[in-house]
Formats: structure tokens, sequence, C-alpha cells
């Protein structure tokens, strides 16, 4: 499992939380890459995600993610039309600053990474119509990593400057605000096995449209992985009201692939 999962903005790390660790198994001598394909469902939405990502001599991880939110039904109710979808591209750098998340076992001293996430929303008009200030904008967020062997415990902790409406999904900041804020994001995780690790995630989000309360997300995974290159994680997921939708929980599933 030290290859970690993929979160649905392509970076490495857990599913809603960016980790400091570098993708992939590569070592500081070689590279290591992964690809994911996510699916979240809700009552009222479908998120279709997919990426790839690069690991750098466990230096710098470079990343690529897809996102197409559908709305469904719900595209009706909001005058969107039915099965109306935002879609997103977003593109990652990360950098590891110091720590090795695997190896200083010796030390308190946790992996520490920094990077950012330029995203790129292809419905500026209707963001603008429901008070979203841009189509794109670019998050950066320090993580760190802490790895627990003796407990089989993994902990990261993750501080994300960011306007992002939805992740981005429904622009950058907003008729309420338009200003970076720091935002939180937690991962915890156990190590059943070295093949299975069951866990949550917390990430607090922006508060910028007037239109709509956005609510903090979190999950509970189980990850499973079914060698060293293929792995799966099934979660709970509740993403709380979504652009005036209340009590948006559901179904998170991901597939990971990679060396």
């Amino acid at each position: 499992m030290t290859g970690g999962l993929s979160s649905i903005e392509g970076s490495g790390g857990g599913g809603i939380a960016t980790w400091a660790t570098i993708t992939g198994y590569g070592t500081d001598h070689g590279v290591g890459a992964n690809v994911h394909a996510t699916y979240v469902h809700t009552a009222g939405y479908d998120l279709r995600d997919y990426g790839a990502s690069a690991g750098l001599f466990n230096r710098v991880e470079l990343s690529y993610a897809r996102e197409e939110f559908d709305t469904g039904k719900t595209g009706g109710m909001l005058g969107l039309g039915e099965g109306f979808t935002f879609d997103q591209d977003v593109y990652g750098a990360k950098v590891r600053l110091l720590g090795d998340v695997v190896y200083d076992q010796d030390s308190l001293l946790p992996e520490i990474s920094a990077g950012l996430q330029y995203k790129q929303n292809d419905k500026g008009a209707i963001i603008h119509a429901v008070g979203g200030k841009n189509d794109s904008g670019t998050d950066y967020y320090i993580s760190a990593t802490k790895l627990f062997l003796n407990q089989n415990l993994v902990v990261d902790t993750t501080v994300r400057f960011t306007k992002a409406n939805q992740t981005g999904l429904l622009g950058f900041g907003g008729d309420r605000r338009d200003a970076y804020q720091p935002e939180f994001e937690g991962s915890v995780g156990y190590l059943v096995n070295k093949h299975l690790a069951l866990g949550g995630e917390y990430r607090t989000k922006p508060d910028n449209l007037r239109f709509a309360h956005e609510d903090d997300w979190y999950d509970l995974f189980a990850a499973y992985a079914i060698d060293k290159h293929l792995s799966v994680t099934l979660a709970y997921a509740d993403l709380g009201d979504i652009a005036t939708i209340r009590r948006q929980n559901g179904v998170y599933l991901s597939l990971q692939a990679g060396f």
C-alpha cells in the first residue's frame, strides 16, 4: 500500500485529500506512475474522474485529472437541462521538501511536500450566472504525512489555499467572498495487513457563493491492493449540500494501476 491512492484531483494521496507522498513506487533513482478512474454517485449527482500521475526520483510529482460532474435529473430541477455536465481539467505539480514517509521511522519528522493544482472549468457562462468570479484558478497546498509502521497507522494533514467552489466544479471565488482561504484536509488510515487499509478523511471548503451553501466533505474508506500494481477503493462519502440540493451522500469507487 506504499503507492497510496489517487485523489479526485489527480495527486497522490487519499480520495478527497492530498498527501505529501510522491505517487508510484519509484525510488530516488527511478520513476513511478499511476493511472486511475473514479466514480462517485449520490442521490442528485454523479462524478466521473480519470487521470494519471508520475513520480520522478521520489522528489517531484506531475499529475492530470479530468473531472465530469453530471447533474443528471437534478440538472432539470436547476434549469440547466437533464444530464447537464460540468467538465474540469486539473494539472498538478508537487515537490517533496524533506522527510520520507517509509524510511524515516526513527524520527517523528513527517514527509513534507508542497504543491499546486491549476484547474480549468468549461462552463464559464454558468459559473458567472450563479455568482462565480472565474472559471479557472490555482490551488496551493502544503502536506505532511507520517507513517507509524509499528502501529500500522498513516496520518496526513494538508493546508490548502484556495478560492475553489466545490473544488472548482462551480468556479472560483464568488459574490460572498473572492479571496484565498486556508482550508484543512486530513486523513487517517489503519493498515490491517499489506493488502488492506481502512480509514477516513475530512476536507473543509470555502463558502463563496450566495445562491448555495457549501459544506465540508468526509468519507470512510476501505482500500485493497490486489497486488503491487492494482488497487481498488470503496468508500461512503458525505458531500453535504451541493448547489441547493441537500444531503448528498453516496458511494465512492476508484481503481488504480501503477508501478
